[in-house]
């Protein structure tokens, strides 16, 4: 099945090479990246029912909630790679997203003990809390300054390491260039559902929409993509 990644960059080119191309048919094509996204790393769903991978995640949710350290390091080793994608295409700073990451779960932590289902997604949840951390790193002025005076950001394939299974397929820098410009909500969207692999669903928890805002995000977006990457970026 094609990636998620390959997903956003086939309708983008679907899009190059008809544009009057209708909703219903995008929506149709980027829907299939929902059939991968529950069962993997990135996404972590714990919401499908009869799924044994969500059942066990949700037992480690409860235990780790009850104060249990060695479920909490489980659900870190299986949420760590999505979180750190979704945070690296943030900062484009290897060394940055680590450290956003690791706060990101360190506030996990402090807070899993309030942490209640009610439906929500906990890798979702993970996520609104990373997103929040790179917002309030970008807020500040001291931040802003290095920003400003730090090495380029890194726009290519990052360099084997701890996290090379998960950016070793992320390639096209022209892609994730025009991706990284595009209105707050429409970047983090897509970077959520085709670099993070979340379900529609997931998406929606973590930006605080309905699933039908993120879908109307999401075709805005690749719609903006076409509009602005060429089409020999993508193909």
């Amino acid at each position: 099945m094609i990636g998620s990644w390959g997903l956003l960059r086939a309708t983008v080119l679907r899009l190059h090479d008809r544009p009057a191309t209708s909703a219903g048919d995008l929506a149709l094509l980027m829907s299939i990246a929902d059939t991968s996204a529950v069962t993997s790393a990135g996404g972590g769903g714990t919401d499908p029912a009869g799924d044994p991978r969500a059942t066990r995640l949700r037992a480690l949710v409860e235990l780790a909630c009850g104060g249990d350290a060695e479920a909490f390091g489980q659900l870190y080793d299986h949420y760590l790679p999505g979180v750190f994608r979704f945070v690296y295409y943030r900062v484009s700073s290897r060394t940055l997203a680590e450290d956003l990451t690791s706060e990101t779960f360190t506030r996990a932590l402090r807070s899993i003990g309030r942490y209640e289902w009610q439906g929500k997604d906990f890798g979702a949840w993970l996520t609104t809390i990373a997103r929040n951390i790179v917002t309030d790193h970008y807020k500040s002025s001291r931040n802003r300054l290095e920003v400003v005076t730090e090495e380029a950001p890194e726009t290519g394939p990052v360099q084997p390491g701890p996290e090379d299974e998960v950016l070793e397929s992320l390639t096209n820098a022209v892609l994730m260039d025009a991706v990284r410009a595009l209105p707050d909500e429409q970047r983090d969207c897509l970077l959520m559902r085709f670099v993070q692999d979340m379900t529609i669903s997931q998406t929606a928890e973590a930006l605080g929409r309905s699933e039908g805002a993120v879908k109307q995000l999401q075709l805005r977006a690749v719609r903006r993509l076409a509009r602005e990457v060429p089409r020999e970026a993508v193909t």
